[in-house]
């Protein structure tokens, strides 16, 4: 029987009046993998996950978990999912340990044992009352309650922000540990660096559309080399031999001044370079940050929009 992605949206689009909050999305998040949502704010990454949770109804398009329809489904596709979302709400009055003595009782495949061992890792004082919490201390007892729950699907919106760096971190290997135990993690973060450590594969979304879908572990063979020849006459009529085309574009030209990108490893293109009558080369990772910043570039003060 053929294997079932857990998480897959078909032409998924969430309409508000003229406003496109997500636009024809279609994506398959695979079993076990950890998936990454980036954009900044408003590119549809929350809307994406609330559609997947049948928070929202989806004005066109379809998505599933583990096989359930996101709409019509939504209670049994919240079964399987343990769900972080970007302003979690607890309750107030409750301190901590009655907290996670709540979502026990109510959550299935709750274990407070799993519960208890998290907070300790995360340092988290849970005899006080959440009124009296920090940002960052309710945070961390939401992301006990998500990730002590044994559910086949995690999603989390935004899981690492009000805390410290040593927390992030800390969160951030709790993460790489739920996809050693099998489960499935998708989601969304403002924090490009989390994302390329921890990630298998990244989505950026611009104004609602998947813009660029990537495996990670494939751009981090890409390169972008910076070369300046010492011939000008060899510059001027530069072109790329046709058995390096596969590996290699030109991304600008100027005077003797080139800069190539790498499509996969840099062996060949090494060989090749070690040829050439050289004055500078400079060859860099590409990174997650160059990516990113293609399809939402800083705007600079004094700089127009």
């Amino acid at each position: 029987m053929e294997a079932v992605d857990p998480i897959r949206t078909e032409n998924l689009t969430k309409q508000y009046g003229s406003i496109l909050a997500l636009d024809d999305c279609s994506v398959t998040v695979r079993r076990g993998e950890i998936f990454g949502l980036l954009g900044p704010n408003g590119a549809g990454k929350s809307t994406l996950l609330r559609l997947l949770l049948g928070f929202l109804r989806p004005t066109r398009g379809r998505a599933y978990v583990e096989s359930f329809d996101c709409r019509h489904q939504s209670l049994a596709v919240r079964r399987t999912v343990s769900y972080l979302p970007g302003d979690p709400r607890l309750f107030r009055h409750m301190n901590g340990h009655r907290v996670l003595t709540f979502f026990n009782r109510v959550r299935w495949g709750s274990r407070r044992d799993r519960f208890l061992r998290l907070a300790e890792r995360l340092e988290l004082d849970l005899s006080r009352r959440v009124a009296s919490m920090s940002t960052g201390m309710r945070q961390k007892l939401a992301l006990v309650v998500t990730l002590g729950t044994d559910t086949p699907i995690v999603i989390l919106d935004e899981p690492t922000s009000n805390l410290d760096p040593t927390v992030r971190r800390e969160v951030m290997q709790l993460v790489l540990e739920a996809k050693e135990q099998g489960r499935t993690v998708l989601f969304s973060s403002h924090v490009l660096a989390e994302v390329e450590q921890t990630c298998d594969r990244v989505g950026i979304l611009r104004r609602g559309r998947l813009e660029w879908l990537q495996v990670l572990s494939e751009l981090k063979r890409r390169h972008r080399i910076h070369l300046r020849l010492t011939d000008r006459e060899l510059a001027r009529s530069w072109k790329i031999p046709p058995e390096l085309a596969e590996h290699l574009e030109t991304r600008w030209q100027e005077n003797d001044e080139i800069e190539l990108e790498t499509r996969s490893e840099l062996t060949t293109v090494l060989q090749w370079l070690a040829g050439l009558p050289l004055s500078e080369v400079r060859i860099e990772p590409i990174g997650l940050r160059a990516v990113y910043d293609r399809f939402h570039p800083v705007v600079r003060k004094g700089s127009p929009a």
